[in-house]
C-alpha cells in the first residue's frame, strides 16, 4: 500500500504536460530573419553586465586575467547555446528551459526552473537599478548621496541614511517603467531594438578604439613596486594587490571571476524563446545563438582588454562603471557622452519587466504549479502586484546584498537552467519519441517484452539501431547518477591545492569519481541515438552536454555564501508552494 502510494507520488513529479501542436513552417506571424534573432540576441546580451564587471572583478579577483574569465564564461554560453539549438528544434514551440523540463524531465523540475526564473528577473531589475543608479549619481557629481546624506541624516537611522537613494530613484524608473507601458508600448518595434543594439556595439567599439590608442602593456605586468612610484605607500587601505603579473590572484581568481563574468553572457535564450515566429527555425535559431555569442565575445573581450591595458588593476575601485575608465586617463568629454549614452541604454533595461513577469507567472498557474487566481486577474492588476512585489523585493536585495552578490545570484538561477537544459537534450537525444507527460512512461515499462528487460549484456549491447524505452530509460537514469557525482566532483575540485599537495585521500575520491563517471558515460554513449532528421543537433554526444554540466557546476562553486542564503530561502519558500498546492493541482493533460 505504501509502495503504491510513493510510486504513484514520484510519477507526479516526474509526468509531463501535453503540447499543443507547433506554429506551422509557412505560418504569417513567422517574420523573424536570422539577423533579427542575432540583433535580438546581441542586444539581450550585451547589456548591464559589461559596465559594471570591470570593478567587481577586475579589481579584487582576477586583474588583468580578468579577458580569461571572459573567455572561460562565453565557453560556458556557447555550450549552453548549442545545447538551447537543438532542444529548440526538438521541442519547436516558444518557451523557456521551463517549458523544456517539463517536456523532458518533469513537473518538479519545470517548477524549480520556472521559480528560479522568477527570482532571475527580479534580480535582473535590481542589477540594472544599481548601475542605473552608480551611473546618474557620479555623472551629477555624487549630489543624489550627499544630499541625502547631509539633509536628512539626522532624522533616519544609519541603515536607511545609506540606501535611501536607492530606493528612492529605484522607485522612480519603476515608475518610468509602467509609464512606458501606458504610453509607449506600441513604439517597442523590431527597428526600435535593432537602432539600440547598434548604438550600443557603437559606443563599446568607441571604449574598444581608446584601449588601443591608450592602452600600456605594462599594465599587465603590474608589480607591488609599481605601488610605491604611483605614491600609494600605504597599501593596506587599497585592498589586496595579488601576486602582480598577469595573474595577480592566481587560477582560484580566474574561477572566481568567471563565475561573476557569466553574468554578462545572459541573454542569448530569449532568441529561443521566439522559436514560433522565426522563419526556418531549425536553421535561423543556431544560427542566430552561434553569431550572437560570436559577436558578444568579440565585444567583451575588446571592452575588457581595453579596460586592463588603460588603467592599472590596483587603481580600479569596487563600484566603478565602464566609463570612469576615461576619468583616469584624462578624456574627461569623452567620461560625459560615454556615460550619458550608456545611462540611456541602460534606461532601456529598466523596461519590460512586467509582460516577461506576468508571461512566467501566468504560464505556471495555467499548469496548476502556481494559484490559479493568476490566470484569472488582468493585465492592469498584473502591474499593481508586480509594483509592490518588485519594489519590495528588489530594495531588499540592494540592501542586504552587495552588487557581486546580486551578479552571483543571477548567475546561479541561470547556470542552473543551462545545466537542466543540457540533460534534457541527453535525454531527449536517446529517446524513442518525445516524452508528452502522462502515464505514457509507466505504460511503455509495462508493455516492454520480457526478452528487453534490462541485464548487463543490453546495458553495454542493446541489441537496436534505434532507440527503445528500455534504452531511453537507461540513458534517464545514468544521466541522473551523472548529476550526483559531477556536483561533489566539482565540490572536492574546489579544493584544488590540497589535491596539487598530493593527499592519498582526495587523489583517491577524485579518482573515484572520474571511473563512475567514465563508466556511466560509456554506457550512454553505447545506446542508441534518435534518428530524426533535424538541421542541427549538439556534437559528440554525450561528451558535450556533459561538459556542458561540468563547466556549470563548477562555476556555480564559486559563489558567495550570501547568495547562498537569498537562494536557499527562495528555494525553500517555492518548495512550499509546490508541495502544498502545486503538486496536488497541476493540470498536465492542458496544452502548454
Amino acid at each position: 500500500m505504501l509502495h503504491q502510494a510513493l510510486r504513484r507520488f514520484g510519477q507526479k513529479l516526474v509526468r509531463g504536460p501535453t503540447l499543443k501542436e507547433p506554429v506551422a513552417e509557412n505560418d504569417p506571424q513567422r517574420r523573424l530573419s536570422t539577423l533579427d534573432l542575432v540583433a535580438l540576441g546581441v542586444g539581450r546580451t550585451v547589456g548591464v553586465g559589461v559596465y559594471i564587471l570591470a570593478g567587481e572583478v577586475v579589481r579584487n579577483q582576477a586583474g588583468p586575467s580578468f579577458v580569461i574569465c571572459v573567455l572561460v564564461a562565453i565557453l560556458s554560453s556557447l555550450l549552453a547555446g548549442l545545447c538551447y539549438a537543438e532542444i529548440s528544434a526538438r521541442v519547436p514551440h516558444s518557451g523557456s528551459a521551463y517549458l523544456y523540463s517539463y517536456v523532458t524531465i518533469g513537473e518538479l523540475w519545470a517548477f524549480v526552473t520556472g521559480w528560479n526564473l522568477i527570482l532571475s528577473l527580479v534580480a535582473e531589475k535590481a542589477i540594472a537599478f544599481s548601475t542605473w543608479i552608480l551611473i546618474f549619481d557620479n555623472l551629477r557629481g555624487n549630489q543624489v548621496s550627499q544630499t541625502v546624506q547631509e539633509r536628512i541624516s539626522g532624522h533616519i537611522s544609519h541603515f536607511l541614511r545609506e540606501y535611501l537613494e536607492f530606493f528612492v530613484l529605484g522607485f522612480m524608473v519603476v515608475f518610468m517603467e509602467f509609464r512606458y507601458f501606458w504610453y509607449f508600448w506600441p513604439l517597442s518595434t523590431s527597428t526600435l531594438a535593432k537602432v539600440f543594439t547598434l548604438v550600443k556595439i557603437l559606443v563599446l567599439s568607441f571604449v574598444i578604439i581608446s584601449g588601443f590608442i591608450k592602452g600600456d602593456l605594462h599594465n599587465w605586468k603590474l608589480t607591488e613596486e609599481d605601488y610605491v612610484k604611483a605614491g600609494l605607500n600605504d597599501t593596506s587601505s587599497l585592498g589586496p594587490l595579488g601576486s602582480g603579473g598577469f595573474v595577480p590572484f592566481g587560477f582560484e581568481g580566474i574561477l572566481r571571476g568567471a563565475a561573476i563574468c557569466f553574468y554578462a553572457f545572459i541573454g542569448f535564450e530569449s532568441i529561443v524563446a521566439r522559436v514560433e515566429k522565426a522563419q526556418n527555425p531549425q536553421r535561423s535559431i543556431p544560427m542566430g545563438i552561434v553569431v550572437s555569442l560570436f559577436i558578444c565575445l568579440l565585444v567583451y573581450f575588446g571592452v575588457s582588454s581595453a579596460l586592463t591595458l588603460m588603467v592599472p588593476y590596483y587603481q580600479i575601485h569596487s563600484g566603478s562603471t565602464l566609463p570612469e575608465v576615461f576619468l583616469h586617463i584624462g578624456w574627461v568629454p569623452a567620461y560625459y557622452v560615454v556615460a550619458f549614452a550608456l545611462l540611456c541604454i541602460l534606461s532601456t533595461s529598466l523596461w519590460g519587466f512586467v509582460r516577461p513577469m506576468r508571461r512566467v507567472l501566468y504560464m505556471m498557474a495555467k499548469d496548476g504549479l502556481l494559484f490559479d487566481v493568476l490566470t484569472r486577474i488582468s493585465y492592469r492588476e498584473y502591474i499593481i502586484i508586480i509594483i509592490i512585489v518588485m519594489i519590495g523585493t528588489v530594495a531588499v536585495i540592494i540592501s542586504f546584498l552587495g552588487v557581486t552578490d546580486i551578479l552571483d545570484l543571477r548567475s546561479v538561477v541561470s547556470l542552473i537552467s543551462y545545466s537542466l537544459v543540457a540533460i534534457c537534450v541527453l535525454i531527449l537525444r536517446y529517446q524513442p519519441e518525445r516524452r508528452n507527460g502522462g502515464n505514457e512512461a509507466e505504460e511503455q515499462e509495462e508493455n516492454v517484452p520480457a526478452e528487453e528487460r534490462l541485464t548487463l549484456q543490453r546495458l553495454l549491447f542493446p541489441g537496436s539501431s534505434s532507440p527503445t524505452p528500455l534504452s531511453g530509460r537507461v540513458v534517464y537514469v545514468c544521466s541522473s547518477l551523472l548529476v550526483l557525482l559531477i556536483i561533489p566532483l566539482c565540490l572536492v575540485l574546489t579544493q584544488w591545492p590540497v589535491l596539487l599537495s598530493g593527499d592519498p585521500v582526495w587523489i583517491s575520491v577524485v579518482v573515484l569519481l572520474l571511473v563512475l563517471i567514465t563508466g556511466l558515460t560509456g554506457v550512454i554513449w553505447r545506446q542508441p541515438q534518435s534518428s530524426s532528421s533535424l538541421r542541427f543537433k549538439v556534437p559528440a554526444l554525450p561528451l558535450l552536454p556533459l561538459l556542458s554540466l561540468f563547466v556549470n557546476v563548477c562555476l556555480i562553486m564559486q559563489m558567495t555564501s550570501g547568495t547562498w542564503v537569498v537562494f536557499g530561502v527562495w528555494m525553500l519558500t517555492g518548495f512550499v508552494i509546490y508541495f502544498g498546492y502545486g503538486v496536488h493541482h497541476s493540470w498536465v493533460t492542458n496544452p502548454t
